[in-house]
């Protein structure tokens, strides 16, 4: 049975892409007045460049019953059209663990995500019921790319011998601790490439999602550089907005397909110059 990083490498290897496109549907800025139909129009065009979607869950709930509906559509066109990529299903879930059983299954069996990302910030206990099925990923929300991400996760605790270290880190090595099953990454932000070549040095062997890059300024070489494994692998570069909204006009799809060919063809000249591109 392969496990849930199995599968990643694999969607990776299928479109030699590390590139996931975050599917944030704002009606503010649709361009078409259905959800369901952005989407759908993205995936088709972006589907033979990406490795990942990310459907942020926040959106589609703050428009009521049609977004759950237009989200539940996107899940279903990105199978059909893109057969080989993952879905993470964004959702920073986190409580107590009957709580967080119940998240679970409605975020793979009900919704049928392929991974999703969890808030860890209850207690590493609180994570364990996402982990019972290895085929189903998940990503702890260790370091933000938000601005106040700093204000909580980069305090200094005890670590290792009684020496501080940030708190980041600090559940950084506890997640490598339970990371024998192949199915739980880490989240660390774009905007924080010092922070992210820390945890990548603690945890050489588990995926990373890295979101944070384009609208929110993270830098690309970085990102690559300090979050790739030693065989290049194992990023999950997401970038949102920079390529949904490339245009506000008719040509959306067009241009959204434009900018994610941009992307990908960058980390691969970034992987090509470390001297891990795809064979």
């Amino acid at each position: 049975m392969s496990t849930f990083t199995d599968r990643l490498r694999a969607a990776s290897e299928a479109t030699h892409s590390l590139l996931c496109v975050g599917l944030d549907p704002d009606p503010a800025r649709l361009p078409v007045r259905d959800a369901a139909e952005f989407n759908r129009t993205i995936v088709s065009a972006t589907a033979d460049l990406v490795s990942a979607y990310k459907p942020n869950l926040a959106f589609y709930e703050a428009m009521g019953m049609p977004g759950l509906r237009a989200l539940e559509k996107t899940v279903q066109h990105i199978r059909n059209a893109a057969p080989h990529s993952i879905i993470i299903g964004d959702c920073k879930r986190g409580d107590i663990d009957s709580s967080a059983a119940a998240y679970a299954t409605a975020m793979f069996d009900v919704w049928g995500f392929d991974c999703v990302t969890v808030n860890p910030w209850g207690g590493m206990d609180t994570v364990e019921p996402w982990l019972t099925n290895t085929e189903k990923g998940v990503f702890i929300w260790c370091r933000g790319s938000n601005r106040g991400a700093a204000d909580i996760q980069d305090l200094a605790v005890s670590g290792v011998g009684n020496l501080e270290q940030p708190l980041y880190l600090r559940l950084a090595r506890r997640s490598q601790q339970r990371a024998s099953q192949g199915n739980l990454g880490l989240v660390v932000g774009a905007t924080a490439p010092q922070q992210l070549s820390d945890v990548r040095g603690i945890c050489p062997d588990l995926p990373i999602l890295i979101p944070g890059i384009g609208a929110q300024g993270g830098n690309l070489t970085d990102s690559v550089r300090c979050g790739v494994d030693t065989n290049g692998r194992l990023a999950v570069i997401n970038a949102s907005r920079s390529v949904i909204y490339a245009s506000s006009g008719s040509d959306y799809a067009s241009a959204a397909r434009h900018a994610a060919s941009r992307l990908r063809d960058e980390i691969d000249a970034i992987l090509d110059a470390m001297g891990l591109g795809w064979k």
